[in-house]
């Protein structure tokens, strides 16, 4: 199936509202875009970015008159509000299958694996999780969720019970399920990460050791060990809630923290926490530490 594609890049106070316009013309899609590169490290929860300059990127069926569309679009707004207007054809593509060239077999701590579908990796002493790129973030290729994994495979997990706080793509609880975790409970605000992280704990053959909630679902419990990788400021600003999952004496694990912003979350948990070392993967920090 082919498609129609018009682009027109604007400012973020516009983007939203053109949006707006694509979709009620008959989008099937509309998505934003970064147009210059500026890195986004810490969104809101439940925030949609919007850069300075906003690449904002509409797709409609083929039998869509493009030509109308930019007509329609030139009589609602501004010309000089707008630049690069593009209008391209486009061709159907399995994305997720095509990016997967990009998605190899990956090891940690000589005892994970997290493999894509048909690139399994099985050697004596090492478990091996099954995971493809879909609706929620999180396949290990990122540092804030390599270090994690990282952390999981490097230490003992019989019989524990988990908390993946922010689960996203529930690699996390899957994973320490599969390193012999006894029961991993997953949370997140995205009914998308909810849908993945059941997707992939039944992809992997552990859908009975993994419970998914929304937040408002959840009943706070203390567990052996609460992982946490979402980003600084909810972290500092759930530094109560999440210390009080973790039981006494066991284990808390943070990441998606940057570096200059890791003495902060120390400083919000230090009345809970006693935390090792940070450790660090590029840019990115990983905190874990014993409840106090």
């Amino acid at each position: 199936m082919t498609w129609h594609q018009i682009t027109v890049i604007t400012n973020e106070n516009l983007a939203p509202r053109i949006a707006d316009f694509f979709d009620n013309l008959g989008a099937v899609s509309v998505t934003y875009m970064d147009a210059e590169d500026e890195p986004v490290y810490e969104p809101a929860i439940g925030e949609t970015k919007i850069w300075s300059n906003t690449e904002v990127i509409a797709l409609y069926e083929i039998d869509v008159d493009p030509v109308l569309i930019k007509t329609r679009l030139y009589a609602q707004f501004k010309a000089d509000q707008m630049h690069n207007y593009r209008h391209e054809i486009i061709e159907d593509q399995e994305w997720e299958r095509a990016w997967m060239e990009f998605y190899k077999p990956m090891k940690f701590a000589e005892k994970l694996w997290v493999c894509p579908t048909d690139q399994e990796q099985y050697e004596t002493g090492t478990v091996c999780l099954t995971l493809d790129p879909g609706l929620a973030f999180g396949t290990g290729t990122h540092p804030t969720t390599a270090l994690c994994l990282e952390w999981l495979a490097s230490h003992e997990l019989a019989g524990k019970t988990v908390i993946d706080y922010g689960c996203g793509s529930g690699i996390l609880a899957v994973a320490g399920i599969l390193l012999g975790a006894k029961i991993a409970h997953a949370v997140d605000i995205d009914p998308q990460a909810i849908t993945a992280t059941q997707s992939n704990a039944l992809k992997n053959k552990v859908a009975d050791k993994v419970a998914c909630y929304l937040p408002e679902q959840f009943t706070p419990i203390q567990a052996d060990l609460v992982l946490a990788n979402i980003l600084a400021k909810p972290l500092i600003d759930m530094a109560e809630q999440i210390s009080n999952l973790v039981a006494p004496g066991s284990q808390l694990v943070l990441s998606g923290i940057l570096y200059e912003q890791a003495e902060s979350v120390m400083n919000a948990y230090q009345k809970y926490i006693i935390f090792n070392p940070p450790v660090q993967q590029e840019d990115w920090i990983r905190l874990d530490g014993i409840k106090r």
